[in-house]
């Protein structure tokens, strides 16, 4: 996946995540997204409850 959709994704997840925390996918406490978003662009496979939950706070800018 490019930078720029990466990027893109990652901030419409932010806008709805500061409007209503979730979209139609879930929660973004418990939504997939971000860390497939990484796999896809990054290659890395984010594995445990504490590497997702890191990823979402530094995306999101708060705790999770």
């Amino acid at each position: 996946m490019e930078k720029e959709v990466f990027e893109k994704e990652l901030a419409m997840c932010r806008k709805l995540h500061d409007e209503k925390k979730g979209c139609n996918w879930g929660k973004c406490a418990t939504c997939g997204v971000i860390p497939a978003l990484y796999k896809l662009h990054k290659g890395v496979l984010l594995e445990t409850e504490d590497e997702i939950r890191k990823v979402k706070e530094e995306v999101f800018g708060e705790p999770i």
